[in-house]
């Protein structure tokens, strides 16, 4: 969906909203897109009947291979065209199933450090190139390399992890970068930083630019296509950026101005904003109404996904749990003044009861992007519909277009 900018001057360029399709279950190719058929259509005709409509496509790894089987590709091609649907940006983050059965961890699994997740970033990367829209950027957001609990405090191990990520890494870049050559359509590998991820917050993000990214990877880069190592930086950070989902950066008590302008500074490029909302809470000092906070919270510790929690107390200092079913038990006695939970929550609901959303921060976001032409990619990813409070379902159709519509209107008042 294109939506204009209100400043003139990059009126002509406009933002990409679209919502992820990781919301529907289905990891086939046939299962994907009977749930394309199902519902994209439907929402263009509400949200964008005259003008194209913009898909962001997840594809696990086993529908990437099919859909680059026989001539489904050039088949999907005619099916948007016919449908006036593009594709501009992929979910590449999971690798397998994501829905209807624990995920947990394994959302993180192959990591950037194995060749299973270069071939199927790969794939993903031959499948934007030939769906890509001339004139038109395009991303694939992924893990934040690895899942850093798997490594504890080893850090040899943790540091072979980041260098084979980095020599992964521009194995696929090598590609896009052939891609550009031939075609002049520019794909970028979107890293996603998130609670407990290998890179989780801006700092981390910052620091493996500039002390493995750039020096090592640049180097690799540099070797593989006999080019100067300067040339070779400034290549990876046209085609490695991040994915700056505003959940995860809010669990993390970011500021979106901040975050702004730490990447910027860096000369870190923000490839995609997935708009996304956590769950946070102020926390009483009486027992009893942190008593009444763990009722509320415990329908949300369900059994599929990682619920990460980020404690802020008194003095500022953060403490981090794994999985918010493992929280709960700590927070009638807990030194906490917030709790964030990394659970995300219908974007266009604010208040949960004595629960909140960290919906401001979405806001933010988007005012930010009325004069910082940060990025102009923006996806919807509110992924769990399946697993929300059963008081908190209702037609997903309608909640995905209730979605669409309340960052519609705040674009709109920006």
């Amino acid at each position: 969906m294109k939506v204009s900018r209100r400043d003139a001057e990059s009126q002509r360029e406009g933002f990409h909203l679209t919502y992820c399709s990781n919301i529907h279950p289905g990891e086939s190719w046939l299962e994907v897109f009977a749930n394309l058929e199902k519902y994209i259509p439907e929402l263009k005709s509400r949200l964008s009947p005259t003008a194209p409509f913009g898909i962001g496509l997840r594809l696990a790894d086993a529908a990437a291979k099919e859909l680059l089987e026989s001539h489904n590709l050039a088949q999907f091609q005619g099916w948007l065209t016919q449908q006036d649907l593009y594709v501009f940006t992929l979910n590449g983050f999971p690798y397998g199933g994501f829905h209807r059965q624990v995920v947990k961890d394994q959302v993180y699994s192959p990591d950037w450090s194995t060749e299973e997740r270069v071939n199927y970033t790969l794939n993903l990367t031959q499948i934007l190139a030939y769906l890509l829209p001339e004139g038109l950027d395009g991303g694939i957001s992924t893990l934040p390399l690895s899942y850093k609990p798997w490594w504890g405090k080893d850090q040899a191990t943790c540091e072979t992890v980041l260098k084979k990520s980095c020599f992964n890494l521009v194995s696929v870049v090598v590609e896009m970068i052939r891609v550009y050559e031939q075609t002049g359509k520019l794909l970028h590998i979107d890293l996603e930083p998130e609670p407990d991820g290998l890179i989780e917050n801006t700092s981390e993000v910052i620091d493996f630019f500039n002390n493995w990214l750039l020096p090592i990877g640049g180097s690799y880069l540099s070797e593989k296509l006999n080019i100067e190592q300067s040339l070779a930086e400034t290549k990876l950070l046209e085609h490695l950026r991040i994915c700056y989902d505003t959940c995860h950066f809010s669990v993390e008590y970011e500021e979106p101005k901040s975050i702004f302008a730490r990447l910027q500074s860096a000369g870190i490029k923000i490839g995609k904003i997935q708009i996304s909302a956590a769950i946070k809470v102020n926390i009483p000092a009486e027992i009893e109404k942190r008593s009444l906070i763990v009722e509320r919270l415990r329908p949300f510790a369900e059994s599929t996904y990682l619920h990460q929690v980020i404690e802020r107390r008194s003095d500022g200092t953060l403490h981090h749990y794994s999985d918010l079913i493992n929280a709960l038990p700590h927070l009638e006695q807990s030194l906490a003044e917030e709790w964030r939970t990394h659970f995300h929550v219908p974007i266009f609901i604010r208040d949960y009861q004595i629960l909140q959303s960290t919906q401001d921060d979405i806001a933010a976001v988007l005012h930010l992007l009325q004069t910082n032409n940060a990025c102009s990619h923006l996806e919807i990813e509110t992924y769990t519909w399946d697993v929300l409070p059963s008081e908190m379902k209702i037609d997903l159709l309608t909640s995905i277009q209730r979605e669409y519509e309340w960052v519609l209107k705040e674009l709109a008042a920006n």
